[in-house]
């Protein structure tokens, strides 16, 4: 992306005030399900021309371009390596942040498959009955959702559930996203082993050479491993980058352009304490404008492929 896309997207988060955030687009209760209950406060379709990323990011809702300052898309799509006639595999896709900027860009030549966490990560997590039908037939309810999302040139859209990865499937994907989605994965890998499973799958899925763009929370470099394994939301970028090599992928390179180095939690600190979700300071005006003033948290940006050969 040229720097005149970036500069017209940088223009337009600032007009509309780039402190604004969305606190309605994610749940407010459980920490852990915050970042599966994602929303956008609109439904608003989208028509671009594929390729225009500019013109995609600047007819999305003010809620959403509030939050480009720390989510910096067109950065971050750029650094993977995203671009149109992909077909991209999106983890944790929940009500479609990214997706919706992904199936126009993505256009008629491209597909998005969502991947969401197996059914039962989410009995762990406390889901009712109710909630839990809804998981049970997600892989076909989510692409029918968001094929209401954005109207004209956009991707095929299609899902499966982590884990179960059909045999067909495997080395159809030119790239996987896993944007905020590994640290409940990571959580409870010592009794589940579904991160091992999880990145089994995205290695599967992609065609040699494929990648794999990572947003993730990160900890301090110098904080208890037991603090963290993703129960707090954050992980080490050690950790992760351990992880995927394990699994088979190889580093390409790091970038801080989704970093914060004003989120510097400490030994009692969840990410859910800051914006959007603001845990645990609804009710206290103080500490709420403090963790404002912190921003969303600081976030490792990671890009690695499947080998080749």
């Amino acid at each position: 992306m040229n720097k005149s896309v970036t500069f017209l997207i940088i223009g337009i988060a600032a007009a509309i005030g780039l402190v604004a955030c969305d606190n309605s687009s994610q749940s407010n209760s459980a920490a852990t399900t915050e970042d599966m209950a994602e929303v956008s406060a609109t439904s608003a379709t989208v028509q671009a021309t594929p390729s225009d990323l500019a013109g995609i990011l600047a007819a999305q809702p003010a809620d959403v371009i509030a939050r480009y300052t720390y989510r910096n898309p067109a950065q971050t799509l750029e650094f993977f390596g995203i671009k149109p006639g992909m077909t991209v595999v999106e983890a944790l896709p929940g009500g479609g942040w990214y997706s919706k900027l992904l199936m126009p860009f993505l256009g008629s030549d491209g597909e998005l498959i969502g991947a969401n966490y197996p059914s039962g990560m989410y009995k762990l997590f406390g889901y009712s009955d109710d909630r839990m039908a809804k998981v049970a037939t997600w892989a076909t309810d989510w692409p029918e959702t968001a094929k209401t999302w954005v109207e004209g040139d956009t991707a095929n859209v299609s899902a499966f559930v982590l884990g179960d990865l059909a045999e067909q499937q495997k080395g159809t994907a030119d790239a996987v996203l896993l944007i905020r989605a590994l640290h409940n994965l990571a959580r409870f890998e010592d009794q589940h082993g579904y991160l091992n499973s999880a990145l089994q799958d995205a290695f599967d899925v992609l065609k040699p050479g494929g990648i794999v763009g990572i947003v993730q929370h990160a900890a301090p470099s110098d904080a208890d491993d037991n603090w963290a394994n993703g129960s707090k939301g954050y992980l080490k970028q050690a950790f992760v980058i351990e992880k995927m090599q394990a699994a088979g992928f190889e580093f390409v390179a790091a970038s801080d352009i989704n970093a914060n180095p004003l989120d510097v939690p400490g030994a009692d600190d969840v990410v859910w304490r800051l914006p959007p979700t603001l845990s645990g300071s609804k009710d206290d005006e103080e500490k709420a404008a403090a963790m404002q003033a912190i921003g969303e948290s600081n976030r490792m940006t990671l890009k690695f492929v499947k080998p080749a050969v």
